[in-house]
């Protein structure tokens, strides 16, 4: 797999070191035997995981600016995607690992060790873990690649970042910006910018960086049941 690795991510422009490609292969060995277990990915082929989880994750750095030592927040990050990838590529920023699902912490928490990350590994609700003051905008970025509409994910991820950082959101192509507009503005945010790019499969990709401009009132994130029902309006 290392050379495989090595191989697709230098067609992008993106040089891998001998260690990175093998912690790569160790992660993807790692995600294999856990999905036998419980259920993290159907993508389970090399190929796959390669592109469509490693490449995919690490994209978004190529294109928007990450700060040196910044902080990091996967929300809703179930198998790692796409922070761990992100922490590979990019060894001084430091991750926090947020998903719902216990036993997808554990995996989290086991790959973390195996690799050396030192990633903190969180089990809460993101509605839950955006209103706890000891994570509430205190992180530089907050990213999510999740299938949430915009609406939604920007008000579980927005209440983490910092003034001045960014919300980044990996969605496909047809994701629209305009209808998260409104909220993203509520929840003291700006889009900045919505990229568009494609895997070397061809499958399209949108990168939207959301500024974070001023503090989110107190009262986001509202309940799940409240965010999904206003964003179905």
């Amino acid at each position: 797999m290392k050379s495989k690795l090595i191989s697709l991510f230098d067609g992008q422009g993106i040089p891998l070191t001998d260690k990175q490609a093998e912690d790569f292969s160790v992660y993807a060995k790692m995600l294999v035997e856990w999905n036998e277990k419980i259920n993290l990915t159907a993508i389970t082929d090399d190929e796959g995981i390669c592109e469509k989880h490693f490449l995919d994750s690490v994209l978004p750095l190529t294109i928007a600016e990450i700060p040196s030592g910044a902080t990091v927040i996967d929300v809703g990050t179930g198998a790692g995607f796409p922070a761990i990838p992100m922490r590979i590529f990019r060894e001084d920023i430091k991750i926090t690992l947020l998903d719902s699902l216990n036993k997808r912490i554990n995996f989290l928490s086991e790959v973390s060790g195996a690799l050396g990350l030192s990633a903190e590994c969180i089990h809460a609700r993101a509605e839950d873990g955006g209103r706890n003051p000891d994570l509430r905008e205190k992180f530089d970025v907050a990213t999510a690649r999740a299938v949430a509409a915009l609406p939604v994910l920007a008000e579980y991820c927005l209440p983490y970042v910092k003034v001045g950082g960014v919300f980044l959101a990996l969605k496909g192509p047809s994701e629209d910006t305009a209808a998260a507009e409104k909220i993203i503005a509520a929840l003291g945010g700006k889009i900045e910018r919505a990229e568009e790019y494609a895997l070397p499969c061809g499958d399209g990709r949108k990168l939207i960086v959301v500024r974070k401009t001023a503090p989110t009132p107190k009262n986001y994130p509202r309940t799940t049941a409240q965010i999904k029902k206003t964003a179905k309006r």
